[in-house]
């Protein structure tokens, strides 16, 4: 008989330990500085080399590259060295999960990777660490080498949409799993958040780990508050074959 599915839908909460800010917490990025969300949002960014330029700098000045996996990050990937079959749906770009030990086909990255840029023209892709070698280096705004197109981070920006790809994966891995765990996620952007109840509505487990309220709190078989670089390593050692 096969094994039942674990879920791990994280959110910014998540990687916060590993000193990469959250955007929607008391002390998140969008509250201390509401502008900071032009320089993701896709058609400021397209339109207006100035965005483009501190989007670059911001990028230069964030530490996503050079951060580490968290106990939080371990724990789910020593789940999955456990036995147990585990999925991650994430909602962030910082590629911790991968580098915590999980492989790559068991995360899906709903909102793309910061670790990538694209050409937005002929969608070539490339490495991140290269874009900003070339900021560093004196270019602004550093254009596709392979056609001069305008580049940008290979994430899901603000006015773009989700792959449906990808998407389609995540919700057929939200109606199969027996348990759903919303880890770090304020629940509140769609439609990654929605999976969440589609998971409850399919008869999974729906555990939220999250500091404050979220909308699906309410459909959750247990809510934890506390912080989670305890409290998920203790979760999913309750979910291991070692603890039955």
């Amino acid at each position: 008989m096969s094994k039942p599915l674990v879920a791990v839908l994280s959110g910014a909460g998540i990687s916060t330990d590993s000193g990469i800010p959250d955007y929607r917490g008391p002390n998140g990025l969008w509250r201390r500085d509401p502008e900071a969300e032009k320089l993701v949002t896709y058609g400021y960014y397209m339109g207006d080399p100035e965005i483009r330029r501190r989007s670059w700098q911001m990028r230069r000045s964030q530490h996503t590259l050079r951060a580490e996996p968290n106990a939080g990050h371990l724990a789910v990937a020593e789940l999955e060295r456990s036995g147990v079959p585990v999925r991650v749906l994430t909602q962030n770009v910082d590629g911790l999960h991968q580098r915590a030990g999980l492989p790559e086909r068991k995360v899906l990255e709903l909102h793309g990777s910061a670790r990538s840029v694209v050409c937005t023209r002929c969608k070539l892709r490339g490495s991140m660490a290269d874009a900003l070698a070339r900021v560093e280096a004196g270019e602004d705004d550093p254009p596709c080498l392979a056609c001069g197109g305008i580049l940008k981070s290979a994430t899901v920006m603000f006015g773009e949409n989700l792959d449906p790809v990808v998407l389609g994966e995540a919700l057929a891995i939200s109606k199969a799993c027996s348990v759903f765990v919303a880890v770090g996620s304020t629940l509140q952007v769609q439609p990654a958040a929605g999976l969440a109840g589609v998971a409850a509505d399919h008869g999974a487990r729906l555990i939220v780990v999250n500091a404050e309220p979220t909308p699906y709190d309410d459909l959750a078989d247990e809510v934890i508050r506390e912080p989670i670089g305890t409290a998920l390593p203790q979760l999913l050692h309750r979910l291991s074959p070692e603890s039955t």
